[in-house]
């Protein structure tokens, strides 16, 4: 896997270094999880919180989403 580099905004979550797309989405995941973002009644969505929002433009996405929007934040 190639390392992508992610926009100013994603990098506010994951960092700025270089990295491949499936640890790109591990990390969003990590910070989804140790800041308690699932909604609580439905897993598959999460609630954006202030460095989420840039990232997904709107206030929550379901799971299949986030990795698209992510897709759109690497270079």
């Amino acid at each position: 896997m190639k390392p992508m580099t992610p926009s100013a905004a994603l990098a506010a979550v994951i960092g700025s270094k270089p990295m491949p797309r499936t640890e790109v989405t591990k990390k969003v995941w990590e910070y989804i999880k140790k800041h308690k973002l699932q909604d609580a009644a439905n897993k598959r969505m999460i609630n954006a919180d202030a460095k989420l929002k840039p990232i997904f433009d709107k206030p929550q996405v379901s799971m299949f989403e986030m990795t698209k929007l992510i897709s759109t934040q690497l270079s």
